[in-house]
């Protein structure tokens, strides 16, 4: 995208792994907290990446940025995680100038959720942008493309059923318990993590289940006291939860460790467990299995889970791919006319020049010569020369290339490079 004038790099580009070719454990490797997120995005600064954007949830990470080559964000990206390049070449995917911000706009509007109608993304989309501005690491380009997104995301909630009834992960872990467990308003259910997913579990738990044995566990108890008031749930200390494990039928882990958090050596229950692990990276250990007690159900397992409110949202589809193409070729419009700005721009100046020197020349000539009155008239009248020229670039049949070439001669215009 050479010729659009938005970085110094002539190619925008989108590298990423997501649920489709990488399981649980690789994307945990290469996943990224805000911390992370704010160390990669300066790093990118100093590496002389432009307009990086860094998005990173338990189905995907992914870095938009202009460079002179992808391997240049495949690098950051492996450099802040514990991902090698090795292993993300086995499952990555690349894509280059306008597939990198289509690829964006199916992301975004829950297209290529991991559970079609998903629309979570666009929180972490808002959140990546905010962080990018934050650190000087956005451009016109990437604001224009991420409002686009999310106006596309609002239209699609809007103006279809694409979202009908819940669409998340955790939607799906309180289906799969409801399905599974027996008297479920009966069972003891332990929620360890209240973090956004476990949040969002929680909800539904309280909503599908009518268990008034619900209890929350939080590294920070404060956060699970906020969850626990608006629904009335029990609070234990995070020092109680081997204690609290060995009295529940049902286990939902939903953390945002780097590391297990819960592993054979700390559940001594001899009843039926059943484990939900919907962290990324996996928060249960794989040794949990070797319990006869246990049954452990990860993430990718959930989000697997189709029923009839899934199957009627294919439906709405097509509809949503014609909102995405309509706000898409909007943006192409805009991206187009970033082609002729500097022509235009090179014009409007000189034409101020011209004008300068028409009303210098006047002055000097004419008596009860009206300054003020001349300026007005004149930048009136640029004003509208140069819409003129803008208008005639923006219409599909012009040959913009030729045009820009005959407005530089006619004009004997200067372009800055920048």
């Amino acid at each position: 995208m050479k010729n659009y004038h938005l970085s110094k790099h002539s190619s925008f580009y989108a590298i990423g792994l997501s649920y489709k070719k990488a399981d649980a454990e690789v994307r945990g490797k290469f996943s990224l907290d805000v911390p992370k997120i704010d160390t990669i995005t300066l790093d990118a600064k100093n590496e002389g990446i432009e307009g990086l954007l860094a998005i990173s949830t338990c189905n995907r990470t992914e870095l938009f940025g202009f460079a002179q080559h992808p391997f240049q964000l495949i690098q950051l990206l492996c450099k802040h995680t514990k991902g090698t390049v090795e292993e993300f070449q086995e499952v990555a995917y690349v894509y280059k100038n306008h597939d990198a911000f289509n690829h964006l706009f199916r992301v975004g509007t829950g297209l290529d959720s991991q559970i079609l109608g998903d629309f979570e993304i666009i929180s972490q989309i808002k959140q990546s942008f905010y962080r990018s501005k934050k650190h000087g690491m956005s451009n016109p380009f990437l604001e224009r493309l991420c409002n686009s997104v999310i106006q596309a995301s609002k239209r699609i909630k809007n103006e279809t059923q694409l979202s009908t009834g819940a669409t998340s992960v955790a939607f799906a872990s309180v289906k799969y318990i409801l399905n599974t467990i027996s008297d479920i308003s009966d069972k003891n259910i332990l929620l360890f993590g209240t973090g956004k997913i476990g949040r969002n579990t929680c909800e539904n738990l309280v909503k599908h289940t009518d268990n008034t044995h619900i209890t929350l566990i939080n590294r920070t108890k404060e956060k699970a006291v906020a969850v626990a008031g608006k629904f009335q749930l029990v609070v234990k200390d995070y020092g109680d939860l081997q204690t609290e494990i060995r009295k529940s039928d049902i286990l939902v882990v939903a953390t945002g460790a780097q590391l297990p958090t819960v592993s054979k050596s700390i559940i001594h229950s001899k009843k039926p467990l059943l484990i939900l692990d919907l962290s990324v990276p996996k928060n249960v250990h794989d040794d949990v299995t070797e319990l006869d007690n246990v049954t452990l159900v990860h993430l990718d397992q959930l989000s697997q889970i189709t029923d009839e409110t899934l199957a009627n949202r294919k439906a709405y589809v097509p509809k949503a791919n014609a909102i995405i193409e309509e706000v898409k070729n909007d943006f192409v419009k805009w991206l187009e006319t970033r082609k002729f700005a500097p022509v235009i721009n090179a014009l409007k100046e000189k034409l101020m020049i011209m004008k300068e020197e028409e009303l210098d020349f006047h002055s000097k000539k004419l008596t009860n010569f009206n300054q003020e009155q001349a300026e007005l008239v004149s930048e009136r009248i640029i004003q509208k020369i140069t819409k003129q020229f803008a208008n005639h670039l923006k219409k599909s049949e012009v040959d913009t290339d030729d045009s820009l070439a005959l407005i530089e001669q006619v004009f004997q215009l200067k372009i800055d490079s920048k």
